[in-house]
């Protein structure tokens, strides 16, 4: 949940490669769903390429070709991981000054 005048970082960008914010305090709502379920596609799509990349960085024989595509992909997924963790630290932020 965003504090009151709190913007939530969205897992996606907008025109131009720009941040989208969210401003909401109802957790449960629909665009705070749908931002949850793309955050965790994210996640889990950085963890399949983690685990591609650990097998093909094995492969001595992986075409030059399959590492640059490779390497393009883990640059796209740590961008977005990196956005998770960035909004999730705000959020986190956030939350604990609500309690204080």
């Amino acid at each position: 949940m965003t504090a009151p005048n709190e913007l939530r970082l969205l897992p996606w960008s907008g025109p131009e490669g720009k941040p989208c914010y969210l401003s909401t305090d109802e957790r449960g709502g629909y665009m705070s769903r749908l931002a949850d379920s793309v955050e965790a596609v994210q996640l889990g799509t950085a963890h399949e390429l983690l685990e591609e990349a650990f097998e093909t960085l094995s492969d001595r024989d992986a075409a030059l070709d399959e590492m640059r595509r490779l390497a393009k992909e883990l640059s796209g997924a740590l961008r977005d991981v990196l956005r998770v963790a960035t909004s999730r630290g705000h959020l986190l932020a956030a939350s604990e000054r609500q309690r204080t």
